[in-house]
């Protein structure tokens, strides 16, 4: 039996899913801009029916996703509320805002909140997600096999969604710091700088990797293969333990996870 998803917003991220899940079999999936310029722009640009009546689109999905910015998510749940059935599914995207938020606005309904991370453009997200009060681990088991087509998930409890926002959902513009930090110290020491950066960008796509790659080894053991004591790579680890580069990353995703709390109350 075919299975209807809706899409409440055509942007980037849901974009990404819905071209991670086209492929799949017995799949008929929807869109919905209540501007009819980006409607229309958004069906010639994903090949799927875009609406612009957010009511319509819920009646005929089995599986809605709220993909929306956060602060348009109340006005858009209290316009939709009287479409959703128990026999459907609902799936927010919407960073920072709790499944207990919804379920005040639209009542005892199955929700599975997600927390994407940008990488799911290129098929390489990261997926952090939890179920409401009213959603069952069938409803989770489905959202994680569908997301798992366009990057890797984990089921979480709410409590720790701040958390994943502030490794995954945050992370790439940390990592993007890092490798530009890389690159420019190689420029500066006489390095042309889109070869520093290729080195830095190659480097730590490899080394993520080598860390999936690893099986039971500990991280530190592949720190250890590299650094050998009193090498030049031994050297670099120094000056990282000396400037405690723990606690700088600590405190990168401590302060993330308070603001990412604080943004969903």
């Amino acid at each position: 039996m075919n299975v209807k998803f809706g899409f409440i917003g055509c942007g980037k991220m849901a974009s990404a899913i819905i071209k991670g899940i086209s492929g799949n079999k017995n799949t008929l999936i929807k869109g919905s801009e209540i501007n009819p310029e980006i409607a229309s722009e958004s069906q010639k640009r994903l090949n799927i029916p875009v609406l612009s009546d957010n009511k319509a689109l819920v009646i005929d999905s089995d599986i809605i996703f709220i993909a929306i910015k956060p602060n348009q998510v109340s006005d858009v749940l209290d316009e939709i509320k009287h479409e959703i059935t128990q026999d459907k599914l609902i799936v927010s995207i919407a960073a920072g805002v709790n499944t207990k938020k919804i379920e005040n606005i639209i009542g005892k309904q199955r929700i599975i909140r997600v927390m994407p991370n940008t990488p799911a453009l290129v098929k390489e997200g990261m997926f952090g997600v939890c179920k409401g009060r009213y959603a069952n681990n069938d409803d989770t088991q489905t959202v994680l096999s569908l997301l798992s087509s366009i990057g890797k998930c984990i089921e979480v409890t709410e409590e720790q969604m701040d958390i994943v926002t502030a490794i995954s959902g945050s992370g790439p513009a940390f990592f993007y710091k890092v490798i530009e930090d890389m690159a420019r110290a190689g420029e500066k020491l006489g390095l042309d700088y889109d070869k520093s950066l290729l080195l830095a960008t190659q480097t730590a796509l490899g080394s993520a990797k080598m860390v999936f790659n690893r099986g039971e080894t500990p991280v530190q053991t592949l720190i250890d293969n590299v650094a050998t004591k009193g090498g030049c790579t031994f050297e670099g680890i120094q000056v990282m333990n000396n400037q405690n580069s723990a606690k700088l990353f600590y405190d990168v995703i401590d302060k993330t996870t308070t603001k990412a709390n604080l943004l969903g109350k």
